[in-house]
């Protein structure tokens, strides 16, 4: 009770020195983070592509279901026969922000902005070899590959189109607080706490149903839980908030007092083993942990069941997401790969030891904690004899620093697609570009920490690109059998979002790609005075 009279008494302060009283109908969403710039070509953040998502458009987008549908794009992308030019046609009744004309031109000089700025370039450098306007309204992309993907890689927000122009004085510098795009909202203020949003009156689509929005950030958790109950604010997105305030908040939802919306989960939580040192170079050890970790558990003392157990890398409903590739929880299986390796201990001397494994965590993400004094007492309790884990916390941004040093035997991470598709999952943590045997030497493998590869995995990885259906699930399906029987990263769960609402709103919805859609935030119809009955939490999933 302390604690979250302490929030209210945070978090009102807070808004109240940062925010002017909303003018009718506009509502208050807030989050735990904060963004220095609103230019595509700097956002990294959750913050920054969930502000994105409102204030521009992409080529194309994913729904709630994981399917791929054009927005500023007219259809899909048209491939020569060889597969290395695509074909975009776009819209025709499209206009920025600043009343100028949304065309191929305008598209081309963002795509060639973003292969010349942007910080997640890697989105397009590795595939496209030019961007040019095939016509006033088509797009030509040639390809270094055939990229049968390219219509989801397409649908990242950070490739939004911006004005020509507004941004021709900076076509190779960034333009960090002010944006102009074609989005349902216009930027009216921003500063890093706080972006104040009102519609675009010229927007091509469906107006938004409300009549503005401001983005605040509070500090910590028990302020933003606070701000929520107090009324402060409208919505409160579940990023960073801690797991039994996520708990107090879905039980109100489900009394009623009020709504929660659930997207689909984007964002995964792994386990990175470094497989090219002792101890962990061994594979035996290497599956004897993935048979030792108990994620139904864990997700339950953690979250309270909120994360999904998870053992593949690729989150559903993507293509690939099922059957699980990883091995189940066992703790017979995962004494008897110890043993092999020549630990657990027994009565006699020199008769098995015990392996004392450093496991390292984030120690500015409470979840991380949790996870590690909870596996670390899971296996006490299962298999103490023969492991024993010591936990340390370090700092998020000194761990992604040292994370490619090969720092970590053992750290447990995250990580969300940068657009709705397999590659964006297994590309990121398995690409190699030199290795010598099973040791990745260079490439995405060594900087994610683990340092493993196979002979032949790169070559599946890049058929990824120029396979399509049925064939493509199933190289998916194979490439993480692969890894998993190997064991170079442990799947622990997937992270649905979540916003919660106050009752008289209607429950937030989701894109594909885990995003609020903020467009659709409105009131509820009044039925006999009152605002209708909730409905059921979780019903947007």
């Amino acid at each position: 009770m302390l604690a979250w009279l302490t929030g209210v008494a945070l978090a009102v302060p807070l808004l109240g020195g940062c925010q002017p009283a909303q003018p009718p109908g506009q509502l208050v969403v807030a989050s735990r983070s904060s963004l220095e710039s609103v230019d595509p070509v700097d956002v990294t953040s959750f913050a920054g592509t969930q502000l994105l998502s409102a204030l521009g458009d992409p080529l194309y987008a994913s729904d709630a279901s994981g399917r791929i549908q054009p927005r500023l794009a007219s259809a899909l992308p048209r491939f020569s026969k060889g597969g290395l030019v695509a074909r975009i046609p776009l819209r025709q009744d499209v206009r920025f922000q600043d009343g100028s004309r949304f065309d191929a031109a305008a598209m081309v000089f963002s795509l060639q902005r973003f292969l010349a700025r942007a910080k997640v370039s890697y989105l397009l450098d590795g595939r496209v070899a030019a961007v040019a306007a095939s016509g006033p309204f088509e797009l030509e992309l040639r390809l270094k590959r055939p990229c049968a993907s390219l219509a989801a890689v397409l649908s990242s927000i950070n490739l939004t189109p911006v004005s020509p122009q507004a941004y021709r004085a900076h076509a190779r510098s960034s333009l960090r607080d002010r944006f102009v795009g074609t989005g349902p909202y216009r930027l009216a203020a921003f500063t890093p706490q706080q972006q104040r949003l009102l519609p675009f009156a010229g927007y091509w689509g469906a107006p938004p149903a409300n009549r503005g929005l401001s983005l605040v950030t509070l500090s910590n958790s028990t302020a933003l839980f606070g701000a929520l109950l107090s009324g402060e604010v409208d919505v409160l997105l579940s990023s960073g908030l801690d797991s039994d305030q996520q708990r107090d908040l879905h039980r109100r939802a489900g009394r009623g007092t009020l709504v929660e919306g659930i997207g689909p989960a984007v964002e995964i939580g792994y386990l990175t083993l470094r497989s090219d040192q002792p101890p962990l170079a061994n594979p035996d050890l290497r599956l004897a942990l993935a048979h030792g970790l108990d994620r139904r558990l864990i997700s339950e003392r953690v979250s309270y069941g909120m994360r999904d157990p998870l053992r593949n890398l690729v989150p559903g409903p993507l293509p690939g997401s099922q059957p699980p590739s990883w091995p189940a929880y066992d703790p017979a299986r995962a004494r008897a790969l110890f043993r092999k390796a020549g630990y657990c201990q027994v009565r006699g001397p020199g008769q098995g030891r015990r392996l004392s494994l450093p496991l390292s965590f984030r120690s500015n993400v409470p979840a991380d904690r949790l996870f590690a004094l909870t596996w670390q007492a899971q296996l006490q309790r299962d298999l103490g004899d023969c492991i024993s884990l010591e936990i340390n916390g370090i700092e998020s941004t000194t761990a992604y620093r040292q994370l490619g040093d090969g720092a970590f035997p053992l750290i447990l991470l995250d990580w969300s697609g940068d657009y709705p598709d397999a590659n964006a999952y297994l590309q990121p943590l398995l690409g190699c570009r030199r290795a010598q045997g099973n040791r990745c030497l260079a490439g995405d493998s060594a900087a994610s920490g683990s340092f493993w590869t196979a002979p032949g995995l790169e070559a599946e990885l890049a058929a990824l690109e120029s396979e399509r259906g049925q064939a493509r699930q199933q190289l998916v399906s194979r490439i993480q059998a692969r890894v998993a029987a190997a064991s170079p990263y442990l799947p622990v769960w997937r992270v649905p979002p979540r916003a919660w609402a106050q009752p008289w709103l209607a429950t937030p919805q989701f894109d594909g790609s885990g995003r609020l859609v903020l467009q659709a935030l409105h009131r509820r119809p009044q039925v006999g005075g009152a605002p209708a009955a909730p409905g059921r939490p979780g019903d947007t999933r």
